[in-house]
């Protein structure tokens, strides 16, 4: 039903499609912590069709990954997220696309949650609630502070799983070609053409940036780039300045 696709990685199923776009390289935890979501086939139904899009070279971890599932297809690209992620949702061949984060560790019921969503007509897609796996009391209040944000300002992020069906990714023009806030971006257009659906259901992402820099430093560094991008700053400059960190 849905096909998967990341900016940390991609995929999508044959009825469904999902993607976003992954840097897989970006990530270098041990035990193949960046390649979770396709790391197993367990973790995928047959109708699902899984991509992986990523940047620069794939580490020892994601190699294995890439090895043991001839199944999937691995698109390598150069140029900024938002285009990674159209270059995978472009390869994808189902009704929905399902833009998955490479650290990001899939619910057990994700598919039982898009079969209800690809009932309603008038949702045109959504997002996942965020989890963080950690055990801290900092990852709670993070978790809670985002939930405000997706019921009151309607802003899911990418770590947050976003969907939409394909025929309206195809009409809206897919992502902008943006290095950084294609999320935003994204969510921000495609509002006007039906309702989303936010999940109740968690789709749980790596702490490991909160846990590196400071569970506030983080956060704070986060809300002033997206401050700073309202107010007009160029998308390559706060990429340059996220990045670095």
């Amino acid at each position: 039903m849905p096909a998967i696709a990341e900016s940390e990685s991609s995929w999508h199923c044959r009825s469904c499609s999902v993607g976003r776009h992954a840097r897989l390289n970006h990530y270098p935890r041990t035990s193949g912590r960046a390649a979770l979501p396709v790391s197993s086939r367990s973790s995928f139904r047959d109708e699902v069709e899984v991509i992986v899009a990523f940047k620069g070279p794939l580490d020892a971890d994601a190699s294995k990954v890439r090895d043991a599932r001839p199944d999937i297809r691995w698109l390598h690209g150069t140029r900024a997220r938002g285009f990674q992620l159209n270059q995978g949702a472009a390869c994808a061949s189902g009704r929905w696309l399902w833009f998955v984060h490479a650290d990001s560790v899939l619910p057990l019921d994700w598919y039982a949650a898009f079969r209800e969503v690809d009932a309603i007509d008038r949702v045109v897609g959504g997002s996942f609630a965020f989890r963080l796996d950690s055990a801290a009391w900092q990852a709670r209040v993070l978790e809670r502070g985002v939930r405000w944000r997706v019921r009151w300002l309607g802003l899911p992020y990418g770590d947050q799983g976003l969907f939409v069906r394909r025929s309206v990714f195809d009409e809206m023009g897919g992502f902008a070609d943006l290095p950084l806030m294609e999320d935003v971006d994204f969510v921000r257009r495609l509002k006007p053409y039906g309702v989303l659906r936010h999940l109740t259901v968690g789709l749980t992402t790596s702490a490991r940036r909160w846990e590196r820099e400071g569970w506030w430093t983080r956060s704070a560094r986060n809300l002033l780039l997206l401050g700073l991008y309202e107010l007009g700053a160029p998308p390559g400059w706060l990429a340059r300045r996220y990045y670095r960190t």
